[in-house]
């Protein structure tokens, strides 16, 4: 069925103004967390680093954004194989001429800079499982072609990111696909049996490697091991512990100096703490309910079901990552590398949630 353009256009402008100020948020607070890292460790010597990287992915990130404003989300109908193509070739070209670093491959390097294909993966995954939902709606209720046409392609695109020692993005990716499941309406009984083969297989990432085991039973008691797999949870502890509710100060952050493994990536929540205190920490949570909520709005009110599968897959992307992050550094779950949105280092990352965000936007702007 052919759906009309809007006339009005309007983006949802509570939406857009918080991604921005989280991206402002993240930039500031990455030139904090790392300015003593990139002084002392880095071959520049430049305590500007970090920041000069981040805030030129946060300017690509926004043009690109404004481009997928721009670009109606109906054409993912047409271009939903190539992305789908385009991503399964990056993530086996990682496994073959990867860059491994600390003995995981999750990085291609392309004119010297770096790229993380399986940040792209997730929203590829929920491209593909919003168009063919929406194509085959009729069939949501039946077991064989939720198996054999959802999951299998989900649990291929997970599985290939499992082999980049990368379990968090894989679970990601899985968590994701049941949230659009449940959306589209599969029944009950059938998600709550794959609900609980996903924890047993969760169960089996974790035990049938050692460090993810260790690291597991690490975080139920990080001070058995203060100077090894629990020294970087109880730093986080000590950060989160000085800044109190209103915070150091901005740049006056203690635990980045040498004391935190790199402050600027998976534990940059912890810095905040620090530096800005409770309420600092209150209102990053804040921001980031606000996008969640807008982003569910935007999917109850989408004129069509590929508009409302995108938007919840997308928005559950940002919340479950947001929601692992900071469960982690407040040593809620075990510790795994998932960043931030938005806030932590990285550019990849950065760049592919404001494309993913620009989407969001569009469907706004498409709404009954």
């Amino acid at each position: 069925m052919k759906v009309k353009k809007s006339k009005a256009g309007e983006i949802d402008y509570i939406l857009f103004y918080t991604i921005f100020l989280l991206v402002a948020i993240g930039v500031v607070m990455v030139y904090s967390a790392s300015s003593y890292t990139a002084l002392v460790n880095q071959a520049s010597h430049d305590s500007t680093l970090f920041l000069k990287k981040q805030a030129l992915c946060a300017l690509i990130g926004a043009l690109i954004m404004f481009f997928a404003i721009k670009i109606d989300y109906h054409i993912f109908r047409k271009w939903c194989g190539w992305i789908m193509l385009a991503t399964f070739a990056c993530l086996i070209l990682v496994l073959i001429v990867g860059v491994e670093v600390k003995g995981a491959k999750r990085w291609i390097r392309i004119a010297g800079q770096q790229f993380q294909p399986s940040e792209l993966a997730k929203y590829a995954i929920v491209i593909f499982l919003a168009v063919v939902i929406e194509k085959n709606i009729n069939k949501i209720s039946e077991p064989k072609f939720v198996i054999f046409r959802l999951l299998l392609i989900s649990g291929l695109f997970s599985g290939l990111v499992l082999m980049e020692k990368n379990l968090s993005i894989a679970s990601v990716i899985l968590m994701v696909t049941l949230i659009i499941l449940y959306v589209a309406g599969i029944p009950k009984k059938f998600f709550y049996t794959l609900l609980g083969c996903g924890a047993i297989f969760g169960g089996l990432g974790i035990a049938l490697e050692s460090y993810r085991l260790k690291r597991f039973l690490t975080f139920l008691h990080p001070f058995q091991d203060p100077s090894g797999d629990g020294y970087q949870l109880i730093q986080s502890f000590y950060a989160l512990g000085a800044g109190g509710i209103t915070g150091l100060g901005l740049g006056q952050s203690r635990q980045k100096t040498l004391y935190m493994p790199e402050p600027h990536n998976d534990f940059i929540f912890s810095i905040i703490g620090e530096e800005l205190g409770l309420i600092g920490c209150i209102i990053l949570i804040i921001l980031f309910i606000v996008l969640i909520y807008r982003g569910i709005l935007i999917s109850m009110k989408a004129k069509d079901t590929l508009g409302s599968l995108v938007a919840i897959g997308i928005t559950s992307v940002i919340a479950i990552q947001a929601i692992i992050n900071i469960a982690v550094v407040t040593g809620s779950m075990p510790v795994t590398g998932v960043p931030l949105p938005f806030i932590s280092y990285g550019g990849t990352s950065l760049i592919v949630n404001m494309g993913a965000m620009g989407v969001l936007l569009n469907i706004s702007r498409q709404t009954k």
